[in-house]
């Protein structure tokens, strides 16, 4: 065919058409989103046509934008922003509600609700539920049987702030970082609320996206690349498809980044729906009925996500211990003859065994509560048959119930149905529907109806009672039928036939179920089909209690939705003899454990086809390790038990061996369990979930891990022997020779031959085990042991639960033991945490055997706390060629406390002379001991010097003791100790004795008068090495404080093996998060009823009385004793101005105003911004014109980045070479980081990443070194050019000097020199460990110079910066006002007080924050802080009104009482809140200023004599043993008892009174009662104050009005 030519008309017309055309597409985007039309970028758009048949022209009729594109599965058709709801009426409590209102637009489906009700509550700190349903009309929602009777309420800061977007309505979720995540963000596609279409989209931070279902997923990890799933129980089969399977689960969970944060998202709806999945990364769900009920839980890790998520929907039960053996099932035995041949069979072979089922073949014609008593007639025995050898029995129910009759009879069960009128019915409510299942026709029967539960409950104990057996196993009940919805057929209604049906399996509602307007009690089948597994699960439980009473028993059941797990079990449903399908079950196990269904597992070698050899040997291995193990296959194919394949084969002899280290394992698998049903962990581990720092995981979907410690790589291709298999950053140990592999964080090739299956062990595990049987029954009986793998640091730690292994709630009820193991330094501990369960076996531990001992111990010692016994060499077996310890023929005791200690080198000195050679010439020369002894072991008789010397004075006693490297000088702290001249050589006048003990080594420290031992270091675990010095000490009692700076949730410390990261950071407070400052320091009380102090030296004194060894707190001026108002985000100039005179008109005491750093110019020190805050130095000048002070904020970081000669402060630091560099050898340059100043010449996109953010707009910062005498004499130059140039102030605040930068060591994250000095070989545990020291601050190879000249790492000085920033600040404050002023400093190290005080740093608007912050008070002044205190209303977050009242209260009595929020926060001044409020937090701050004279007394007395301002109770009445565990409540000094309101609602609270005479401070009253706890009225008008008689605290009388 010839081409055809066109004439230039023609070609002039097609031009003119063409334009046209792209200019009606860019009108018709106009037109349908306001805006100009670019088009979103491909992966942004949001599905506006989700049915089939989509064109321009519907597209358009839907006021969408239409885009072809070359790749179908992207919408061609996608909203515009003219759909909708505009949010009215909102109201903001303690929760969240508005009115929503439908925007004009067209329908997608018709039945548009217009108005709608948005509901959000902060369940708790980490989930967040909202829900949006009709306003006008109630809506079908899950009557879930777990979430609706919580009660949660947030007990903590939240970890989450809501925000909420108005026109058109959407939320985002961020995670309250600093800085902030945005975790969930619906504003990414319109609400979408029909009454049968429901549309929600939300964009994610990562595409790291686990979860939904039940499908078969091939990867773990999902394909964002466009991916519809839909989510509707049914009857099918998991052959790799896209398509609904038979659980429900629209949840699921994303990891965000490498720090592990991540969250879970939960819709609470069970009608049929579809979720896409797109490359955003997004997703959208789209469901049609009930409403949109979702939870977002908040976690740090993933484990700590599916914590929240079975918080939430219910834990899972803990399986009796029967059920984790290995289980046998076939679908048509044929006969019980033919059951009981595979049961012999299997015996002969030893192979560990302990269930057998059958299927629906033992039943008369597949009639349930019935079975075949022609080809089954002993099955009323079989259960005994089975339980003479230790084993159990399971029989299989389907729901449906056969309309026909019995062989022989009526079917009983069928009529006492119909007779309690228990079935789903017609429309009418009152006929059957019939449908067709295995039986033929058939009845269903309904549970959510109680006459079918109780029917059901009685139908089961009936056949129990004929038809002996041990657990239920429920199938079809999706539910299942063989016919489309009904014998009758269907009504063509919208229920049967929705507007909008998703992409179910058939694209039809009831395709092999029931029709959806059937009827159940709960409502209809439309919005319950989903339910229906649910609620017989629910029902079958009930039965099994009400058969197996305190046996545990177990359910599991094909059908599942969220919740199931805390009464059943699931498998992963029909699948296939395959390499496919044994794949597929390793990401469908993991995300049944995000689901919290842990007891799950997938039909070994196949239910469908016929299992080759191979195949089954391949299945039966990995097999052995799904927590449900069961070998199952279906009709018509050959059998595939392990002996089917010859009693000889490898099949028999692989699972013979992999189900006895299983069977070995179990103690491990159910305390795994334990730990699933206690808090929330998985038992099947994705490897993400531990080390979710390493990218390389993320997709991991070939390997899993049991708990935390056991890595399973399974080969799962035919003819393979070399797997790729990805080994992560730890120790790993072969489990089966123990030797340690010497990869790490790599890709390896594992060589696993036929017989083979990969089996690692993590370093750092301690697991129980027991030595196997064929049954659990005789394993129970064999004795039990331990196998540990050593970690990097040769630690190690785990747990072991064991009960009986049978009864039920043996956890609430507390009749079980709980061992906590631990190993450091060569000793295995072995705690009881819990015992009330006594073994009737008498069970011991047998063996120990320890992976990652280097050499052979010398001596082996047991201790049960009374009796130490050691080892003969018959017990000890180390190999040294895999450096594997055993411990053999062990005596221990379960239920008993042991140590095991195999010291491979038994030393009572500290080798001085490792190179060998030694002599005493040589020795000495180093100026160690040299001293040689007889003895059996190696002793080494050089060792290092141990430097004693001894103190004391008058009120005050004190030891120190240094150990040292005599050869090598090494680091120390340069701060100066204010101690005695001489030491004190008289023993007589000291009080206290100090031994070396010598085996081992260890300095012990007595009390004379008391003979209690204050300190001994006499125990193993005594460390001297580069980068790790450990010394340990037995305490005299429970009784210890301080250790800081972190967040503590009491003050008296639980001593339950806590461990505290000190590491001065920028982090806001958090349990067990370093924070700001370093505090090396805990007071311990002694039986005696004294007090000693440890400060890395040992002081001992009484109470508070003693010698400022670290120097008297400063003498603030008055002026700052009074109250004080900031926030980080004022607007400009004006609204301090306004905010100024609104507090003078409602008479408010207040006499400090800040400015943080919106007052400079693009946050730069020393500068002041033109344009919002010019008129800020007149405004200054005002307001210290009449009585107010001003303070500013100064950071320590330096803009790097203006013109030479526009900003001194720099130009003047590169002058001085002030600034902190690299050490000479690797750079001359100065260490750049990024803190909070800008480029010059840029504008800040807000809308964008924080890290994005960090990197196109800050600009680089240098650090000055404030240890160099130049630095100081600079810092005050700027200060001083400030004051007199720009702007007056009177004290200053110095922040972000831990120090902070956002960018981790150094701009572009690349630090010279030592890695180890960045990640030392150990690290503490410390806030984002995983990131080395340099997270958030400087690199630890940059260097500092002293003032002695002496350079130094950063790694060595990096937790005094604050301290090193705090003097200079001080003196120049005092050079350049000629005034005392005041200092306020976030990081501080002992002796910082000296010169400033502290605020506990960037804290959260949250009820537990008062709380936190008298005991964070109270660690403050141990340091000898007298100026301290919390912001008051907190920081973070949105505060509420009593909260913020209440915290006003209680900050009326911090001695450094400042009330700060932060940007983008509501105000929370007191005159914020309203007349009211302003009203009563001039009264209590009326007290405060009434009580100055006194408070100032008492910062004299601190600074002159070393008292504490804010006292704990136990500081003056330290023999009052009740007052020791108080920490809700506090003393100003020795007099002004405090008790405030800390919770919510409260009008009462209750209180101690000291066994001293007390005054009420409103009334003038006597407390009538001493020593007794008491309530006391707290109407929100008022905070408890009491005087304690015999002091006078003010001039005026305390009965005067205040």
């Amino acid at each position: 065919m010839g081409k055809r030519h066109f004439s230039g008309l023609e070609v002039s017309l097609m031009v003119l058409f063409a334009l046209v055309l792209v200019v009606a597409v860019a009108m018709v985007v106009l037109l349908a989103t306001g805006e100009p039309g670019t088009m979103k970028e491909e992966g942004e758009r949001v599905d506006c046509f989700p049915d089939a048949g989509a064109s321009q022209q519907k597209c358009l009729e839907r006021a969408c934008c239409w885009s072809p594109l070359n790749e179908t599965n992207v919408p061609w058709c996608f909203f515009s922003k003219n759909h909708g709801y505009s949010v009215e009426n909102v109201c903001f409590a303690a929760d969240i509600e508005a009115k929503l209102t439908r925007m004009d637009a067209p329908s997608l489906f018709g039945a548009d609700i217009k108005e709608l009700t948005f509901y959000a509550e902060m369940q708790t700190e980490n989930r967040l539920r909202f829900k949006i349903t009709d306003a006008n009309q109630a809506r079908f929602e899950v009557p879930h049987e777990h979430v609706q009777s919580l009660s949660d309420t947030p007990n903590g800061p939240l970890k989450y702030r809501l925000e909420l977007i108005q026109k058109p309505f959407g939320l985002k979720v961020w995670r309250t970082t600093s800085p902030e995540k945005l975790l969930f963000d619906t504003t990414f596609g319109p609400l979408v609320f029909a009454d049968q279409y429901l549309q929600l989209s939300a964009k994610l931070p990562s595409h790291n996206i686990y979860g939904l279902g039940e499908h078969v997923h091939q990867t773990f990890r999902h394909d964002t690349k466009w991916k519809t799933w839909p989510i509707f129980t049914r009857d099918a089969f998991p052959n790799g498809g896209t398509h609904n399977l038979y659980g429900h689960y629209p949840y699921f969970t994303c990891l965000e980044d490498t720090s592990g944060q991540s969250f879970g998202v939960f819709l609470m709806n069970s009608n049929a729906m579809e979720v896409t999945i797109q490359p955003a990364p997004a997703v959208t769900f789209r469901t049609i009925g009930g409403v949109l009920d979702f939870y977002i839980l908040v976690g740090e890790t993933p484990e700590a996500v599916v914590d929240e998520f079975t918080k939430l929907i219910g834990r899972p039960f803990i399986p009796p211990y029967w059920s984790l053996g290995f289980q046998l099932s076939r679908w048509d035995y044929g006969s019980l003859e033919e059951v009981k041949k595979v049961v012999e069979r299997n015996r002969q072979a030893d192979l560990p065994y302990d269930v057998q089922y059958t299927d629906i073949d033992y039943m008369e014609n597949k009639k349930i509560f019935t079975y075949d008593m022609d080809k089954f007639a002993e099955l009323p025995q079989f259960a005994d048959y089975m339980h003479d050898k230790g084993q159990k029995y399971i029989v299989i129910l389907d729901p449906a119930v056969s309309t026909g009759q019995r062989i022989n009879g009526p079917y009983d069960s069928l009529e006492r149905g119909h007779a309690a009128k228990v079935w789903v019915t017609e429309p009418d409510g009152v006929t059957p529907l019939l449908g067709e299942v295995w039986p033929g026709e058939t009845v269903f029967p309904d549970y959510t109806n109680q006459a079918c539960i109780d029917w059901w409950v009685d139908e089961i104990s009936r056949f129990h009672k004929e038809v002996k057996h041990d657990a239920l196993w429920i199938d079809m009940n999706e539910v299942a039928n063989f016919i489309k919805g009904g014998i009758k057929g269907c009504a063509d209604n919208k229920l049967n036939y929705p507007p909008f049906t998703p992409c179910i399996l058939d694209d039809l509602m009831y395709s092999k179920t029931l029709c959806m307007d059937a009827k159940h009690k709960w409502g209809d089948h439309y919005d319950v089909h989903s339910l229906y597994g649910y609620s017989m699960v629910l029902a079958t439980d009930k039965a099994s209690k009400a058969v197996f009473g305190t046996s545990r028993s177990m359910v599991f059941t094909r059908s599942s939705f969220p919740g199931v797990g805390k009464y059943s079990g699931h498998w992963l449903g029909d699948n296939g003899a395959n390499w496919n399908d044994i794949k597929w079950a390793i990401p469908g196990m993991l995300e049944f454990n995000l689901f919290g269904i842990p007891y799950i597992g997938a039909d070994i070698c196949g239910f469908f086809d016929n299992s080759t050899e191979e195949l089954c040997t391949r299945w039966m291995q990995v097999g052995a390790f799904y927590p449900f193990s069961r070998n199952h296959n279906a009709q018509g194919y050959a059998d595939q038990d392990p002996v089917a394949y010859g009693i000889d084969s490898l099949v028999v002899t692989t699972s013979r061996h992999y189900l006895n280290i299983r069977y070995t394992l179990l103690p491990y698998l159910y305390t795994l369990f334990y730990k699933a049903h206690v808090n929330g962990e998985t038992v099947v581990r994705p490897v993400m979930h531990e080390f979710y720092s390493d990218i390389e995981t993320w997709a991991v979907h070939k390997q899993f891990m049991w708990g935390a410690h056991l890595l399973i790589t399974p080969v799962l291709d035919p003819g393979v022997e070399l797997v790729e298999a990805y080994i992560p950053d730890a120790i790993w140990y072969n489990f089966e020779t123990g030797v340690k592999i010497t990869d790490r964080k790599a890709t390896i090739n594992m060589h696993l031959p036929a017989d083979k299956i990969g089996l690692h062990l993590r370093g750092g595990g301690i697991l129980p085990v027991q030595r196997p049987n064929v049954t659990t029954t005789y394993s129970r009986l064999h004795p039990m042991g331990l196998i540990i793998a050593l970690d990097d640091n040769k630690a190690a730690s785990g747990e072991l639960f064991w009960d009986d292994g049978d009864s039920r709630d043996t956890v609430s009820s507390g009749v079980y033991i709980h061992y906590q193991f631990s190993v450091a330094n060569d000793v295995l501990s072995m705690q009881v945490a819990h015992n009330e369960y006594t073994d009737p076996n008498n069970l011991k531990f047998e063996k120990i055997t320890v992976m990652g001992v280097n050499t052979a111990p010398a001596l082996v010692r047991v201790s049960d706390g009374n009796t130490v016994i050691t080892l003969n060499v018959s017990q000890i077996n180390h190999d040294s060629s895999t450096q594997v310890l055993h411990l053999e023929n062990l005596e221990l005791d379960l239920g008993k406390d042991y140590t095991v200690n195999w010291e491979s080198k038994i030393s009572v000195n500290i080798d001085c002379y490792p190179e060998g050679d030694e002599n005493q010439a040589k020795c000495e020369a180093r100026g160690c001991i040299w001293e040689v002894r007889e003895t059996i072991f190696s002793i080494q008789p050089c060792h290092f010097q141990i430097v004693c010397t001894l103190y004391t004075e008058s009120e005050y006693f004190a030891v120190t003791f240094a150990i040292f490297d005599p050869y090598n000088a090494r680091y120390e702290v340069p701060i100066h100790l204010d101690l005695p001249a001489t030491p004190e050589t008289d023993e007589t006048k000291r009080e206290y004795r100090v031994q070396i003990n010598n085996q081992p080594f260890g300095i012990q420290v007595i009390r004379k008068e008391s003979n209690e031992m204050i300190w001994d270091s006499a125990v193993p675990g005594f460390t001297f090495s580069d980068q790790l010095l450990q010394i340990s000490t037995i305490l005299p009692s429970d009784y210890v404080y301080g250790f800081g700076e972190t967040e503590h949730p009491t003050y008296k410390h639980d001593l339950n093996y806590q461990k505290y990261g000190l590491f001065a950071k920028d982090q806001p407070p958090g349990y067990k998060l370093n924070s700001y400052g370093v505090h090396p320091f805990y007071m311990g009380l002694e039986k005696s009823k004294s007090a000693h102090g440890v400060l890395l030296y040992l002081c001992l004194g009484w109470t508070h009385q003693t010698r400022p060894m670290i120097g008297r707190p400063v003498l603030p001026a008055y002026w700052s004793l009074g109250f004080q108002l900031c926030r980080y985000g004022y607007a400009s100039d004006t609204e301090i101005a306004d905010l100024y005179r609104d507090m003078k008109a409602a008479q408010i005491p207040y006499d400090v105003q800040y400015a943080d750093i919106d007052y400079m110019e693009r946050q730069m020190d020393f500068t002041l911004d033109q344009v919002n805050f010019k008129e800020l130095p007149a405004l200054v000048d005002q307001m210290r014109a009449e009585g107010m002070r001003f303070i500013f904020i100064l950071d320590p970081a330096i803009a790097g980045n203006e013109t030479k000669g526009s900003y001194p402060a720099f130009d003047t630091g590169i002058e001085k070479d002030i600034f902190i560099k690299w050490p000479a050898e690797f750079s001359s340059d100065i260490v750049w980081g990024k803190v909070w100043p800008d480029y010059p010449n840029v504008t800040v996109d807000n809308s964008l990443d924080w890290d994005t953010q960090v990197e196109l707009f800050r600009a680089f910062a240098a650090f000055p070194d404030f240890f160099k005498n130049s630095t100081a004499e600079w810092w005050g130059e700027q200060i001083k050019d400030f004051y007199n140039n720009i702007m007056k102030f009177d004290g200053l605040w110095i922040d972000m000097n831990e120090p902070a930068s956002f960018v981790h060591g150094t701009v572009g994250e690349n630090c010279l020199g030592n890695e180890d000095l960045e990640n030392p070989p150990y690290m503490p545990p410390l806030e984002s460990k995983l990131r080395g020291l340099k997270h958030k601050t400087l690199c630890m190879n940059s260097e500092q110079i002293l003032a002695s000249g002496t350079h130094v790492k950063h790694y060595d000085v990096h937790n005094l910066y604050g301290w090193s920033h705090t003097k200079p600040t001080y003196d120049a404050l005092l050079s350049t006002t000629g005034k005392r002023g005041v200092v306020v400093t976030r990081s501080t190290y002992p002796s910082s007080g000296r010169w400033a005080g502290h605020w506990l740093g960037d804290n959260y608007s949250a009820w537990d924050q008062l709380l936190k912050s008298i005991i964070g008070m109270c660690l403050v002044v141990l340091g000898k802080i007298s100026i301290t205190g919390a912001d008051i209303c907190g920081f973070f977050n949105t505060a509420e009104n009593e909260m913020c009242l209440r915290w006003m209260q209680l900050g009326a009595f911090y001695p450094f009482s400042r009330n700060h929020n932060t940007i983008n926060m509501p105000r929370q001044d007191p005159v914020a809140w309203g007349p009211e409020f302003a009203a009563m937090s001039r009264d209590v701050l009326n007290i405060r200023y009434t009580l100055l004279p006194y408070l100032y007394t008492l910062m004299y007395e601190a600074h002159v004599h070393g008292n504490t301002v804010v006292r704990p109770l136990l500081h003056e009445f330290v023999t009052d043993e009740k007052t020791w565990d108080i920490d809700r409540q506090f003393l100003w000094g020795p007099a002004l008892l405090i008790t405030p309101a800390l919770d919510p609602g409260v009008t009462v609270v209750r209180g101690y009174v000291p066994n001293e005479r007390w005054y009420d401070y409103h009334t003038g009253e006597a407390v009538g009662v001493q020593g007794q706890f008491v309530d006391m009225d707290t109407p929100l008008t008022k905070i408890n104050l009491h005087v304690r008689a015999g002091h006078i605290l003010e001039p005026a009388s305390l009965l005067s009005p205040v």
